[in-house]
């Protein structure tokens, strides 16, 4: 999809009004942006400016209670059941929210719109979807807790909202102390300020020439952005404790490295086998994955088990994925037209990492136990702009900066000769008895800040995912971002750098597992 340009407004009331609207654009921004031209630059349609004031306090995107965090007891006989139904509500908030972005003409005229005709009917089908989830429980002699009924409505949110955002405030023009900002940030001696909130502006519409924020219509937006040369430094990886590294100078102080390559074959799919497992589509984005070549939907443990790798050390079978970046400069990629792709608001020129290092590390507390086969871990949230950053887990860096900064509700805009990072640590604390929990997370923890594993939880080797990517610098005029890129996201989140997210599922042979743990525990650094 290509630039959406229109000629320059000479009115001052026109820029003022252009821009008001501009704000309603964060789901479906061409659709919305097209039809604002033609309303405001012919007034075919008789709008008054009455009609675009309540355009301009359009909603931006859809909140839903995310009922599977909610599920912690599923039954294992139900969990595929429960699985697919999971993966039902995702799509039904995809549809409700394509139907968000394709409406603005009938949202502006009508005040109700969006709760009569999208929000409402969306809460009757999420309601019967959950229905289905207590039968399925219930079906085999499992509890269900009445209260998840209640998750069934949906709210909005308007382009001055965040229900992603948790952390302090600031108002500074460009200092980042790892807390959300207010404000904007000051690039090139322009203040971005004003509209925007919490690197939450939902304008994506220029009004001198026209660049076209966020190539799919949903972000990302200038305030997603900052100058990295411009944020003090903040001490930590991670938001509050998660991700924070395990190891340190004491305890067990070895590592692991195994190379899997950036995947250069071109590895993806919009699955989830963690998540939504036998559902195709179940990510509504696109992932790359690197170590198991076998990964999808539907693979089981006993075909990944016996799947190729493009890890060099072939004991290692392990999958290791996460969703692609992009480059949005016009380019449509293969997977324009496609679920997941294009169709879903991801769109660009797919990057493939310059680098993609795994490592694993032991823990400042004392000895790791081997991870056992097959165990699955998810870090970070897909949907965290929606859900808010409890489960976040997210580092942005730029080489060279790696140890002053590290962003997590903004996108890095690196130096010259700089490259952009992302870097994930991962939970290193298990139960010591399953492989995966029915939220995918409980089976789990991040160590604490000493490096001990709370209740009772095990010490076992801490993944740690660093990427790096030749980015061109994006730039900021006028309040919008001209070449942005992005991580690809479920379309409601629009795109939010608090987003990316990260999975392994391990499948190391037992000897090549028990010699990372010997190599970890005894100090040596080993491939």
């Amino acid at each position: 999809m290509g630039r959406n340009t229109r000629k320059r407004r000479s009115s001052m009331a026109n820029k003022a009004i252009a821009a008001s609207a501009a704000l309603a654009l964060g789901g479906g921004g061409l659709i919305w942006a097209n039809f604002y031209a033609s309303a405001h630059e012919s007034n075919n349609d008789g709008w008054s400016q009455n009609q675009t004031k309540a355009a301009a306090a359009q909603v931006a995107t859809i909140s839903c209670p995310d009922v599977g965090q909610k599920l912690t007891n599923v039954p294992q006989s139900a969990r595929q059941g429960v699985a697919t139904e999971l993966a039902n509500l995702d799509k039904q908030i995809t549809e409700a929210y394509a139907r968000l972005a394709s409406t603005r003409q009938a949202q502006a005229g009508d005040s109700g719109f969006v709760q009569n005709a999208i929000v409402g009917p969306l809460k009757e089908k999420r309601a019967a979807t959950i229905d289905r989830i207590r039968l399925d429980i219930q079906r085999v002699g499992g509890q269900f807790n009445t209260s998840l009924s209640q998750l069934s409505a949906c709210t909005t949110q308007n382009a001055q909202t965040n229900a992603g955002e948790t952390g302090d405030q600031q108002q500074d023009g460009g200092q980042n102390t790892g807390d959300q900002q207010q404000g904007g940030d000051q690039q090139n001696g322009d203040q971005q300020g004003g509209d925007q909130q919490g690197g939450d502006q939902q304008g994506g519409d220029q009004q001198n020439g026209g660049q076209q924020q966020g190539q799919g219509g949903n972000g990302p937006v200038a305030a997603d952005f900052v100058d990295i040369t411009k944020v003090q430094g903040n001490a930590q990886l991670g938001v509050g404790q998660n991700g924070l590294p395990a190891n340190g100078n004491s305890g067990s102080r070895g590592t692991f490295t195994t190379k899997c390559g950036t995947n250069g074959n071109d590895n993806h799919n919009t699955d989830n086998v963690i998540v939504a497992p036998g559902v195709a589509n179940g990510a509504h984005h696109l992932h790359d994955y690197v170590g198991n070549q076998n990964n999808d939907a539907f693979a089981s443990d006993q075909e990944l088990a016996g799947a190729g790798t493009s890890c060099q050390n072939q004991g290692d079978k392990s999958s290791y994925f996460w969703p692609v970046l992009r480059l949005q400069d016009g380019t449509q990629d293969f997977d324009q037209n496609n679920d997941g792709g294009g169709k879903e608001g991801n769109v660009g020129k797919i990057l493939q990492p310059a680098q993609a290092q795994l490592k694993f590390v032991g823990n400042k507390k004392g000895n790791v136990v081997a991870m056992p086969t097959a165990l699955r871990i998810i870090t970070g949230d897909a949907k965290a702009f929606v859900n808010g950053n409890a489960n976040a887990n997210v580092n942005w860096s730029c080489t060279g900066f790696e140890n002053k900064v590290q962003l997590e509700t903004q996108y890095p805009i690196c130096p010259q000769g700089s490259q952009v990072v992302r870097t994930t640590n991962f939970q290193s604390c298990w139960d010591g008895q399953n492989i995966d929990s029915a939220n995918h997370r409980t089976h789990v923890a991040f160590a604490q800040a000493d490096g001990s594993c709370a209740n009772g939880f095990k010490a076992i080797p801490q993944l740690q995912v660093r990427l790096v990517y030749n980015v061109p610098a994006p730039k900021l005029e006028n309040g919008t971002v001209v070449n942005p890129y992005a991580v690809d996201t479920f379309p409601e989140n629009l795109h939010k750098p608090i987003t990316d997210h990260n999975d392994f599922i391990n499948f190391f042979s037992t000897n090549t597992m028990n010699k990372m743990v010997n190599c970890i525990n005894t100090g040596k650094n080993c491939q």
